[in-house]
């Protein structure tokens, strides 16, 4: 639990203005090395920017207790965060069970890298705990889930998963959703993980990822997390770890108003013709509606919808104009893709294929009137 309220906590854990200038804005360290006192006397504690630095470690400790968690390690991107999560947890001959809706990525290292190690997985609707409890095997050790889901927007009972996970660590990848929505270790969750691309940063002008942890659930793996942030040199630059403190600071403000726009665009897209059906967990007819009203202080910023038919679909994505056609997502513009030719097209032909009629979005903080009217727009072009 944060000892402030979170948008305190956003703004002042894990930095104090030093005591020579006093800055207000954490200072970004650009030195690759630290001058030492004497032989292995670190002044402060650092000693080479590949190991550890004060601006990163600033937001490590500010995601932590926003996480309610006893540490975090940052890395480059979000992939490396998820790479290196694996790589502690699994070893050759080892089980991960993974959901049918994870994000493409991960899927693909998970299979195409990892498979290829020794590592087998299994694939199963998490939204159905009975099926994870029926995967779990002997050498399972992960249970890779995210909620909502990328990009179909399940939602996940992690309570659920966390009753019948046994001897397995349960990870969450709590990007969608963001700690401002979703406190997944008050739930049950071993390990939680973000791509800090996305809302932590939230200006889409910054790439990281960030892995958090309590001391005890899981051997040893604070340790192991900080090795392989050296050994592996998959550390984010101070610059980076700037911009995404900076854009952490803001985060419950921006969360705010992607909810209330994401409810509007939800709401208006559901009215539609068109639209076969809306993907968003604040419809009281999304499937996981309940349990996210449990789970999630509200719903987010992303809405998916399937269309009648692919092509109306792709149309629709060519069509809108403030929402900009492209990859990622949780910044303050709004964006617009579709994921089977775009972020998921490493998964075509797999358990994780996702429909050619699904639209992602992204819904920015952009006022709530332009962006129905651009989507109105759109759809008078199907």
């Amino acid at each position: 639990m944060t000892a402030n309220g979170f948008t305190t906590d956003a703004i002042h854990a894990g930095y104090e203005p030093d005591s020579l200038y006093g800055p207000i804005n954490t200072p970004i360290y650009a030195s690759t090395t630290f001058a030492q006192d004497g032989l292995a006397e670190l002044r402060g504690g650092y000693e080479y920017t590949r190991v550890g630095n004060p601006t990163v470690t600033a937001l490590e400790k500010a995601v932590a207790t926003l996480e309610g968690a006893d540490f975090a390690v940052a890395y480059a991107s979000g992939m490396a965060a998820v790479d290196v999560v694996l790589r502690v947890l699994l070893k050759p001959g080892d089980h991960i069970v993974v959901s049918n809706d994870a994000y493409g990525g991960t899927y693909r290292l998970i299979q195409q890298v990892f498979s290829l190690w020794g590592v087998e997985n299994t694939v199963v609707d998490m939204t159905k705990p009975e099926e994870v409890a029926a995967a779990v095997q002997d050498n399972t050790k992960v249970i890779w889930a995210e909620t909502p889901t990328n990009p179909m927007l399940d939602i996940v009972d992690i309570e659920a998963l966390a009753a019948v996970k046994q001897h397995a660590t349960l990870v969450v990848d709590n990007t969608f959703a963001s700690p401002y929505l979703q406190k997944p270790f008050e739930l049950g969750a071993d390990v939680v993980l973000h791509s800090t691309t996305k809302y932590i940063g939230g200006h889409s002008d910054v790439v990281g990822g960030v892995v958090c942890g309590i001391e005890g659930k899981v051997a040893d793996f604070h340790e192991q997390l900080r090795f392989f942030f050296g050994w592996v040199g998959a550390n984010p630059s101070p610059f980076d770890t700037y911009l995404t403190g900076r854009g952490l600071k803001t985060l419950a403000v921006r969360m705010d108003r992607h909810c209330d726009n994401a409810e509007a665009v939800a709401t208006y897209l559901d009215a539609q013709p068109q639209v076969a059906r809306v993907c968003y967990p604040g419809l009281e007819s999304h499937p996981g509606h309940e349990v996210a009203k449990k789970q999630m202080t509200r719903f987010g910023g992303m809405v998916s919808v399937l269309f009648q038919t692919t092509e109306q679909a792709k149309q629709f994505c060519k069509s809108t104009k403030l929402f900009c056609l492209a990859e990622s997502l949780g910044g303050v513009e709004s964006l617009i893709e579709h994921p089977a030719t775009m972020t998921h097209v490493s998964v075509a032909g797999s358990a994780l294929e996702v429909p050619g009629e699904l639209v992602r979005i992204s819904v920015g903080i952009e006022d709530e009137a332009d962006l129905i009217a651009d989507l109105e727009q759109a759809l008078k072009q199907l």
